[in-house]
This record gives structure tokens, sequence and C-alpha cells, in this order.
């Protein structure tokens, strides 16, 4: 029986996509996770899913990042990235990120079970009106991608939390270790991304985000 991973924190849309998938796949076994470290947690519980229907927006992470270290980690896994912005660039952005297909979160229940369906068929999957034009990433942006594909689980949960301009204690009190535990994860994720401090991890963060972004201001452990 083929399992298929649901990565969404809205129940409602957790909701349509079960619909969806059991349409398009009558035997499909259903796992959800409404966190990112929830659905790294069930990915590596499911190391065979057929399929990952993810939404960009996601507690843990911020714009591409979730997807980006997830095809490092698991790139067997076929991604159809979910999401509620329209916009062209960003569907093509998400196939150069290396998801299998793009279904806006306005689409109609018959369009995601042929998205679905394609894209279980081996094939790429994209809104008509988004079909032309070539999936690229600046090289900038393919670069910071590949450096996070390469984080463990946990340094890319301290990664996000940078992005988001938590400082080292609160970092610890949120994964419940110590604050040499999170200064150990940052000058492992400092190395893998090729920066000196933690403004230009955040920096780096940024280049994945959907939109242009702020980097939080330098703190009084910048330098670590």
């Amino acid at each position: 029986m083929s399992e298929f991973l649901i990565a969404d924190d809205h129940p409602l849309y957790r909701d349509a996509l079960r619909r969806a998938i059991t349409q398009a796949a009558p035997d499909a076994r259903l796992f959800e996770a409404d966190t990112v470290p929830a659905l790294f947690s069930l990915v590596e519980a499911h190391p065979d899913a057929e399929l990952l229907l993810l939404d960009l927006h996601m507690p843990g992470a911020r714009g591409f990042s979730a997807l980006a270290h997830l095809r490092g980690q698991h790139p067997g896994l076929p991604v159809i990235v979910v999401s509620a912005h329209e916009e062209a660039t960003v569907a093509r952005r998400a196939l150069a990120h290396g998801a299998a297909g793009y279904i806006p979160k306005s689409s109609s229940a018959d369009t995601i079970v042929a998205a679905i369906r394609q894209v279980l068929d081996g094939e790429i999957w994209l809104p008509p009106q988004h079909a032309a034009g070539a999936a690229e990433l600046r090289s900038d942006e393919a670069q910071v991608a590949a450096r996070v594909a390469e984080l463990t689980p946990q340094q890319f949960r301290v990664l996000a939390m940078i992005a988001e301009g938590l400082l080292n204690k609160q970092i610890a009190y949120e994964l419940g270790v110590s604050e040499a535990t999170v200064k150990a994860h940052m000058t492992a994720i400092m190395r893998k991304l090729g920066c000196n401090n933690r403004t230009q991890v955040a920096l780096a963060a940024s280049q994945l985000a959907l939109e242009p972004v702020t980097p939080p201001a330098p703190s009084i452990d910048d330098d670590q």
C-alpha cells in the first residue's frame, strides 16, 4: 500500500489534500505533519513514501528552505509544493529547487487530483498559465540551497530560528538544549554555509525567502 505525506498547518486544507489523494490513489495510506520539525520526523519514519505535498508556509521554515533541505536529504521523494502564492516566478522557483509540481491553493479539487496523478506518473506539473518559461535560480540562491541541503535536521531548526531573529539563549530554550549545544550547531552551520557570523547566516537564509526580507540586526552574540 502506497504511503503519502501531507505537510500543511491548516487543518481544512489538509482535509482537502486528503480527499484529493484518496481520489488519485484509492489505496493510499496518509500521514500528516503541521510543522517542519514534525515533517522531518515523518519523512524519516516513512522513507519509502511515494509523494509529499508540502505547504511553503509552515512553522519552522521560511520560503524554500524546507524544500531545499528535503531535496538534499531525501532526493528520491517527489514533492509537490502547495501554496497560496499564485505568481509564476514562485512556481518556477519551486521547480528549480527540485519540486515535481506546484499547486496554487486556489486550484479546484479536480485540478489537484490531476496534478497528483501526473506527478505519480513521473511527470512535472505546473498550472497551465505558468507552464511557459524556464525554471532557473540565481546563482547565490542555488548555492545557499545546496548548502542548506547539507544541514542536519537539528541544524536546520537552528537556522530557521536564527532567520527569525532568536538569540542563542532563546533557541536553547525552544530546543530544550544548552547554549553550548546551540553554539556548537552555530559553528557547524557557519562552516557549511561559508559564513563568519550569525548576521551572515541570516542573510544567507534570506536568499530562500519568497519575498525580500530584512535580516535580524546584529546581536550581542553575533560572533556565535
